[in-house]
């Protein structure tokens, strides 16, 4: 079994202009190694909609519903949606994209119309093992899901939302226990962390922990716009962040690479995680490197990395 996850997709803004009348274009380099695996995960970092005034201003990212073509393509089966800019475009769109991430037929999870649906884990089956997939929003923006309203399922913590809210994390805990009954493999997605530092803030590294005693397998983070450092926990793999997967941030080198992890399952064990490197070009394309290159992408990961990746750790 083989399970491959990307980091924050954003489609719209200057990628969405970079992409000119082919909407699946950001993808389309690598989409027949990402369709090859037998599940596809991502972080969808915009709305698929522009109903309402733009919350954030310039920082709104709302991107054409047309690039679904190139989600599919790629080979996406699932993607979260905890993250700071689905209330981009406020409540309507919010509902908006959800239904229609769901309509191309990729399992939407992490926000929705109400907490009862954005808790509702994707539950996805491949190779006769069933893999649960989780996600929260710990950078605020978009709305905290409630019983009555859309929103994101919410974790309160640093370095963004306030000191580590120890209800949030109870809550989250629980859905994976409640999950860890269902499925052979639980996968959690936070958004979390520092912008722009390979270095994870000590919340990750609590809370990150907490997911896998909790009964997590595995947990890959995103937000920070780079790569971060991973770490082992009881022998269950934590990838703080992967970086950006497609973004506009050309301003600095590191925001314009990133690595995806390609993981290979034995049953419902995790037997090799494989961190690939690449690098967008000037239309935010991302596309695998190799060699020096590759080398010179993943150098800042392994100093702040937990045993065995970095020695003294």
């Amino acid at each position: 079994m083989t399970v491959t996850v990307v980091g924050d997709v954003m489609l719209a803004r200057r990628v969405a202009t970079a992409a000119g009348d082919d909407p699946a274009a950001p993808l389309r380099p690598l989409a027949a190694r990402l369709a090859a695996a037998d599940l596809t995960v991502g972080n969808l970092e915009s709305t698929l909609s522009r109903e309402g005034a733009p919350t954030q201003g310039g920082d709104s990212f709302g991107a054409d519903p047309a690039v679904l073509e190139g989600l599919e393509h790629a080979g996406f089966d699932a993607l979260s949606l905890a993250n700071n800019h689905l209330g981009d475009y406020g409540p309507a769109a919010l509902r908006t994209t959800v239904t229609r991430v769901a309509r191309a037929g990729i399992t939407p999870f992490g926000a929705g119309a109400n907490l009862a649906v954005a808790r509702k884990p994707a539950i996805l089956r491949a190779g006769g093992l069933r893999f649960g997939f989780l996600a929260f929003n710990a950078i605020g923006e978009t709305p905290a899901a409630t019983a009555a309203s859309p929103g994101a399922v919410q974790l309160r913590m640093p370095p963004r939302t306030g000191p580590l809210n120890e209800g949030d994390l109870a809550a989250v805990q629980a859905q994976i226990r409640q999950l860890r009954d269902r499925v052979d493999v639980v996968v959690v997605l936070p958004h979390w962390g520092d912008q722009y530092t390979s270095r994870p803030v000590p919340a990750q590294r609590t809370v990150g922990r907490a997911l896998v005693d909790a009964g997590a397998d595995l947990v890959v983070g995103g937000h920070p716009h780079v790569l971060q450092g991973v770490e082992l926990r009881r022998g269950k793999l934590i990838a703080h962040s992967l970086g950006n997967f497609v973004f506009d941030m050309d301003f600095s080198s590191r925001t314009m690479e990133g690595a995806f992890l390609e993981l290979s399952f034995w049953g419902d064990e995790l037997k090799a995680a494989d961190l690939v490197p690449y690098r967008m070009d000037g239309r935010f394309t991302p596309r695998a490197v190799e060699g020096a290159a590759a080398r010179s992408v993943l150098a800042p990961v392994w100093p702040e990395s937990g045993a065995p990746f970095s020695a003294g750790r």
